[in-house]
């Protein structure tokens, strides 16, 4: 052990050595100072997972659902509501058969809070079919924080007679991408 301190003492000293203080006439004369202060936060948008919605008895009229949905997005963005039929659709007669219709079309509406810094409230609603397109909603530069309220309300059958027997489905993708 004794062998070992006087090296690591010299290689202390060594390093002493290159360290100078500063001098009091280097600090004399300052009268101004620039700091470059810098960081980042990355971009991030988040949306809880929604729960497959099953509306059961299609002859019932009148029928919706309405969930809430977290949802943050720590910058502007737009959303983009895809369906992929335009309708709920028989799965396998999607034209249905004689005077029994195939589809039935639904509206879906958002509601959801932003900010910029003060709060606004954006309502956009879509048919099933404006949605075979893709609905689009912009956060107007806000950012969100708060959630959204999801509504689906399913409108009248397309056929003369109602709708054909069997089940009935329709794939809803919402994409959100920054501005």
């Amino acid at each position: 052990m004794r062998i070992l301190f006087p090296a690591v003492a010299g290689a202390a000293a060594a390093m002493m050595a290159f360290v100078t203080p500063a001098s009091a006439n280097e600090i004399d004369n300052v009268r101004s100072l620039d700091i470059a202060v810098s960081g980042s936060i990355s971009q991030q948008c988040a949306m809880g997972g929604i729960a497959d919605m099953d509306f059961g008895n299609l002859e019932r009229r009148g029928l919706n659902r309405q969930v809430p949905v977290a949802f943050n997005c720590n910058m502007p963005f737009t959303m983009t509501i895809n369906g992929e039929r335009g309708a709920l659709t028989h799965s396998t007669m999607p034209n249905g058969q004689g005077p029994f219709g195939g589809q039935l079309p639904y509206s879906l509406s958002i509601e959801m809070p932003v900010r910029h810094p003060a709060t606004q409230v954006i309502n956009r609603s879509f048919n099933s079919r404006q949605l075979q397109g893709g609905g689009v909603i912009s956060s107007n530069g806000g950012i969100a924080t708060d959630g959204m309220i999801l509504s689906v309300e399913l409108g009248l059958p397309s056929g003369e007679a109602g709708l054909l027997a069997g089940e009935y489905s329709e794939m809803i993708t919402i994409t959100v991408s920054p501005i």
